[in-house]
């Protein structure tokens, strides 16, 4: 009888430990894992989400940047991490070109992280130098035909997201061009304008104050609507080359196995501060707009952007490095 007794307040106190520890997270500091140098437009993104978050949650969220290796050290940190809710990783595309340009990482990209929230997705513009003369996508295309192999084009290094956006671009175009990786995107950027490269696709945010400022020359946007800060500019769906949309997403993740009750209120809140019109109105500043779905539908996404781009690392001919 008293051995019944015991067994109950056992199995009692089991069934009520669960809903109170979901209810109490978090109780402490976040850490927020962003595998970029500080002021990279991840970064940036990363920390308008991550303020508004904090504020919903009622504990400080501390950025650490963690940049190196193609991103690949801050994101096997976070692979390291405690599975307990208390360090997420901001990541980007990038997670999944590295999953293709590297022969070996220090992580498990498929199993070891679970995909909490989509945050928000970015087009890149295709831009060239003034001084090349070029009044759209097609004039490039043209010139490229015309001289197989003689164009090149920059990038922010292999396998980044600019090499990717070039290479689809050049794919879906049939062209060949010479690719010129650089060790940054100002690197590239500033080549670009001094006309040493022939074009050249970024992000939109990192471009406009150079559209504005009249040094290099917007021909097209990689994706299948207009961008807002580019109304005028066309995009490659437009030109005829619908498979040449390139999308630059980010979100947030966690170790895998962390607890579903913690995995489930981090997506809410996520999903919560990118609906504040403060931070959609930040976010819009940088070209970004947010992207809302369910976590399962934002694994899907990921697994689904590490299999295109693994078969557009193929198609390319982007080896491991």
């Amino acid at each position: 009888m008293i051995l019944a007794r015991v067994s109950c307040a056992l199995v009692l106190a089991g069934t009520l430990a669960g809903p109170v520890a979901g209810q109490t997270y978090p109780s402490r500091t976040i850490t927020a894992i962003i595998p970029f140098a500080a002021g990279n437009a991840n970064d940036i993104t990363a920390r308008i989400v991550f303020e508004q978050l904090s504020k919903q949650l009622g504990q400080p969220i501390v950025i650490e940047s963690r940049p190196g290796a193609g991103s690949t050290i801050g994101v096997g940190q976070a692979a390291r991490a405690t599975p307990d809710g208390y360090t997420i990783l901001f990541h980007s595309a990038t997670f999944s070109a590295s999953y293709v340009t590297h022969k070996t990482l220090p992580y498990d990209t498929l199993n070891d992280f679970t995909p909490v929230s989509a945050v928000g997705i970015s087009p890149s513009v295709l831009v060239a130098a003034p001084a090349k003369g070029y009044k759209s996508a097609a004039d490039v295309i043209a010139a490229a035909k015309a001289k197989p192999g003689a164009l090149n084009f920059a990038s922010a290094g292999i396998g980044a997201a600019s090499h990717l956006a070039a290479e689809k671009f050049n794919i879906a175009a049939g062209i060949k061009a010479q690719h010129i990786p650089f060790k940054g995107p100002v690197e590239a950027l500033t080549e670009v304008m001094a006309g040493r490269i022939d074009y050249y696709f970024l992000p939109i945010a990192a471009a406009m104050a150079n559209i504005k400022g009249g040094t290099v020359v917007p021909l097209a946007v990689s994706s299948n609507k207009r961008a807002p800060q580019l109304p005028d500019i066309p995009t490659t769906a437009e030109i005829g080359l619908p498979a040449a949309a390139y999308a630059f997403w980010n979100g947030v993740f966690v170790p895998a196995k962390t607890p579903r009750d913690i995995v489930d209120r981090l997506h809410q809140e996520t999903l919560k501060a990118i609906a504040d019109p403060g931070v959609r109105e930040k976010l819009a500043k940088l070209g970004i707009e947010p992207l809302p779905m369910s976590q399962p539908e934002f694994e899907k996404y990921f697994k689904a952007d590490v299999t295109d781009t693994d078969k557009l690392a193929k198609a390319a001919g982007i080896e491991k490095q």
